[in-house]
Formats: C-alpha cells, sequence, structure tokens
C-alpha cells in the first residue's frame, strides 16, 4: 500500500502532492490495478490534514480513470502508467543510486541533487527537442 507524505518545500499544494505520488506509484509500479489507496480517515490521521484535501485529490485520480470508489469499502487503482519501461527500470534506479551517493560524497546536500538534476533534465530534454 502507498504511504503518503508531505514536502512543504515542493511548491505544491498537499491535494496535488497526493495526486502526484498516485500517479508516480502507478508510474513505477509500485501501485498497481486492484491495490487499495489508504482510507482517507488513514491519510488524515497520518499527515494531519483537512479530510476535504484527501478527498479532493481522490475525485480527480477518480476523474482521470486512475482510480475508482467503493462505497464502504475503500478506494482502488483501476489503471496503470506502467509501460514496457518497468524492465529497464531496475537497472537505471541502480545506476541512479549510484549517482546519488557519489553526489552525497561529493558535499551535495539533497536540494543541491534536486537542482543539479532538475536543471540537467530541461537542458538534456530542450537538447533532445532540438
Amino acid at each position: 500500500m502507498i504511504e503518503f507524505y508531505l514536502d512543504a518545500k515542493s511548491g505544491l499544494s498537499p491535494y496535488q502532492q497526493l495526486v502526484q505520488q498516485v500517479r508516480h506509484a502507478l508510474r513505477l509500479g509500485l501501485l498497481r490495478e486492484g491495490d487499495q489507496l489508504p482510507t482517507v480517515k488513514e491519510v488524515v490521521a497520518h499527515l494531519a490534514i483537512n479530510a476535504n484535501t484527501v478527498l479532493r485529490a481522490y475525485r480527480e485520480l477518480e476523474h482521470e480513470g486512475l482510480v475508482a470508489a467503493r462505497p464502504g469499502v475503500g478506494t482502488f487503482a483501476t489503471a496503470t502508467l506502467s509501460g514496457a519501461s518497468l524492465a529497464a527500470q531496475g537497472p537505471l534506479r541502480l545506476e541512479l543510486a549510484r549517482w546519488l551517493t557519489k553526489a552525497r560524497r561529493a558535499g551535495l546536500d539533497d536540494e543541491s541533487i534536486e537542482a543539479l538534476f532538475k536543471a540537467t533534465f530541461r537542458t538534456t530534454a530542450q537538447e533532445d527537442i532540438a
């Protein structure tokens, strides 16, 4: 089961963070079709946020066709976003973990690592378009 977290520095509202985390879990194969999401009550207790925030996130995911609410039972994943690339993720994760270890040994903190990754990602994405 997915365990939600909130990042005050993300720049995203709590409901957007929940939606994004479900999408990422579906994309990475961590959440599969038929898996149950935490109940609204569980998320509220774990994150100390308003129930309406969780309900809004779940409604958006339901509108996108990614989850379905079953009254009295819970909310379940109804689709997956992982494709053929799922098999390639294992070796790439290992390589990325090694890179992260090198970056930390070089003295970079998490915020610096994230900034470096995002800047490099944007640069290479623009080069791929050109």
